[in-house]
């Protein structure tokens, strides 16, 4: 288990990061999320002992990543947004080369560079130029360098970032099979793709930790609001009126027409507060049929702008 106790890291009078604080379980897939500038490359940098913390401890398994760099680095795996990767050398070379500054042992490196080339899938390209390669190809090379080791724990920081449509399926659906054997963290600005990945979210704003827990449990603490999606028979501009007249309607958004002569509309309201049946009696005297109700679902995307909706980067 990673525990991030208290990290701080400051660069003058300014901080990167301030007094964050949470825990990275064994097995976990974890979504770390934040705006540009929140401090989500600072923490990971500190986490893998690429930079130092002004305050604060990084333990692994109880191991301190300042005071025994070389177990714990030894167990962790880092693809950085840019991966680190040697244009000019083969596949082949770069791999073998990342298995000797990782202490992988000579008579073993053979072996286990095969079995990370069949699971990044990048056996056809093993004795090309990385630098002829493709952005997927390399991106797969740089994932294969943070496998190279075997570690416990892998830290993905965009990995899809610039690749097509059926690269960025391949890569998720890796990044799944590997939290079978892996503790995983993945930093992605693509919030589908944590939310159809990750087990539980971490989310910083400003430097600072604002939400932790499992996707579910935020989505059901996210504020005081409760959503339903509805469908109406009827002219667009009608079924508007009556429903932004309704008590208790905070907001109501057309979603356009879904089938012919009706439209879709979402309707927030107080959690508190249960609506659907003035809402059906409402549109029952204006003469404007429902034809669907249910409760709309508030995605990753909705906790997250709120959580990170203030005019202040860090």
């Amino acid at each position: 288990m990673i525990e991030i106790q208290g990290l701080t890291k400051r660069y003058g009078n300014k901080h990167a990061i301030k007094d964050v604080s949470f825990t990275i379980k064994k097995g976990e897939i974890l979504g770390f999320l934040g705006r540009n500038g929140a401090g989500k490359t600072t923490t990971m940098n500190i986490v893998t002992g690429y930079i130092s913390a002004s305050e604060g401890r990084v333990l692994l398994d109880g191991h301190d990543i300042l005071e025994e760099p070389r177990v714990v680095k030894r167990r962790i795996g880092y693809l950085p947004e840019q991966p680190p990767l040697y244009m000019d050398m083969t596949v082949d070379e770069y791999l073998r080369f990342a298995c000797a500054i990782k202490d992988v042992r000579p008579g073993a490196a053979k072996a286990h560079i095969d079995d990370v080339c069949e699971l990044v899938k990048i056996q056809d390209v093993r004795k090309r130029l990385i630098k002829n390669l493709s952005k997927g190809y390399k991106q797969r090379v740089g994932l294969a360098q943070a496998l190279i080791g075997n570690p416990e724990m892998i830290i993905l920081d965009e990995p899809t970032v610039g690749l097509d449509p059926r690269q960025i399926l391949e890569i998720r659906s890796l990044i799944k099979r590997l939290g079978q054997d892996h503790t995983v963290v993945l930093s992605s600005h693509i919030l589908t793709e944590v939310a159809d990945v990750c087990e539980r979210v971490v989310i910083i704003n400003n430097g600072k930790i604002v939400a932790q827990d499992t996707l579910g449990r935020l989505t059901s603490g996210v504020g005081d609001t409760f959503r339903i999606t509805i469908r109406v028979a009827g002219q667009e501009n009608e079924i508007k009126r009556a429903l932004r007249a309704l008590e208790g309607a905070r907001y109501v958004e057309s979603l356009g027409a879904k089938e012919e002569g009706a439209h879709d509309f979402v309707v927030e309201t107080d959690r508190s507060a249960d609506i659907r049946k003035p809402l059906f009696n409402a549109l029952a005297r204006a003469g404007l049929p429902i034809l669907m109700l249910r409760p709309a679902d508030i995605t990753l995307e909705d906790i997250f702008l709120k959580l990170t909706s203030d005019n202040e980067e860090a």
